[in-house]
């Protein structure tokens, strides 16, 4: 299949709302492979979800084990998408407000734009997402939550709808 497929960003957090910031932050590359680093928390992040942690797995002391700095990741971010310029999000208000906590506290800017992956759906995409994107979990076996394979996901969701809608 010859078509290039957009460049999906995912975030991982602590939880929802004020205090909350990226835990983790994969993508999902135009060729189908995906990329994800787990985020050492600052000293100052400090807020923490139980029921997020239950959502993704991730556990604070994991982070501070096997998480990689802030700087290290942004940089990552930006070798990765500087060059294609953009990368999409479906939860794009909350994505790009951890996305610039991420950089704010990097001391960098972004290389590259965060949008919002519907402005790439055609009316008939939006309306198959949701069950294209159950059944996509379905076959493929998908871990739910987890920064890259999230990515992968609504990767493989845009493909399929696109699909069904030719």
């Amino acid at each position: 299949m010859s078509e290039t497929l957009p460049t999906v960003l995912d975030i991982e957090a602590s939880g929802f709302g004020r205090g909350s910031y990226p835990i983790e932050v994969g993508i999902a590359r135009p060729d189908g492979t995906t990329c994800a680093f787990l985020i050492q928390p600052l000293d100052e992040w400090t807020h923490w979800d139980p029921k997020a942690e239950l959502l993704h797995g991730i556990s604070r002391e994991r982070l501070h084990r096997e998480g990689f700095p802030v700087r290290q990741v942004a940089r990552w971010l930006n070798d990765e998408l500087s060059e294609e310029g953009k990368a999409y999000s479906d939860s794009w208000g909350y994505d790009n407000t951890w996305l610039s906590l991420l950089f704010h506290h990097a001391g960098m800017l972004p290389g590259f734009r965060l949008e919002a992956l519907r402005i790439l759906l055609s009316e008939d995409q939006q309306a198959l997402w949701s069950d294209t994107k159950e059944a996509v979990i379905a076959e493929r076996g998908i871990h739910r939550h987890r920064a890259g394979e999230d990515a992968r996901l609504l990767q493989l969701t845009y493909q399929r709808t696109q699909q069904l809608c030719q």
